[in-house]
């Protein structure tokens, strides 16, 4: 089983990861989490990115997630589809773009990490609007191409069972959660979903 984690910055997206890998451990699961390549690429590399590098990110993101899938479980943080969002032009006729939508068709799950997390950026030239615009063009991006994906919100505890419900489903080992905890898609107004955390958790953003 492969299952993907994208989210936006801020988002607790590599916590969530490390916690979903040792509850299903701990249930006797063999997992292998696939840490994310391109937060760390220019300093392993030891120069700036270039114009190239985003596509070489991408499939190297992927390779190792091949070479991990015979290990059971495979939780990949992240996937090529957010290299090619976070690339300096998202372009959708791009190589890039073809092949991280192609690759994400192949994963059984895809999470994606809700925006209810209070705002810590990893860089101090990021703001809220950064998250939420990142965010909305990772639930478009995978609305357009038709991958379903579950959103996860909670904290602590509870986000790692929002998260965990779907995997168990898929390895029935268990009912899934009732319909009111459950949420597959997004939507805001920007959708059309009145409970979309854009309104839900304006609060948690700081004033202008």
């Amino acid at each position: 089983m492969r299952i993907a984690l994208l989210g936006a910055e801020g988002t607790g997206k590599t916590t969530l990861g490390a916690s979903l890998a040792q509850a299903l451990r701990a249930q006797g699961q063999r997992v292998t989490l696939v840490p994310e390549l391109l937060r760390d690429w220019s300093a392993r590399q030891g120069r700036a990115a270039r114009p190239e590098d985003p596509l070489l990110i991408a499939r190297e993101q992927e390779r190792q997630v091949d070479a991990a899938a015979g290990a059971g479980i495979v939780i990949a943080d992240t996937t090529a589809l957010m290299v090619a969002i976070h690339g300096a032009a998202f372009d959708q006729d791009s190589e890039l773009y073809r092949f991280a939508i192609g690759r994400q068709r192949s994963y059984d799950l895809t999470l994606v990490a809700g925006l209810d997390l209070p705002w810590a950026p990893d860089s101090p030239r990021r703001s809220p609007r950064d998250r939420e615009s990142v965010d909305a063009l990772v639930r478009a991006t995978l609305s357009g191409a038709g991958i379903g994906y579950r959103v996860v919100y909670g904290r602590g505890e509870e986000r790692l069972r929002h998260a965990l419900a779907p995997v168990l489903e898929l390895l029935d080992r268990r009912p899934a959660l009732p319909e009111r905890e459950r949420r597959w898609q997004w939507a805001c107004d920007r959708c059309s979903d009145p409970e979309c955390e854009h309104r839900l958790f304006t609060g948690l953003r700081p004033a202008a």
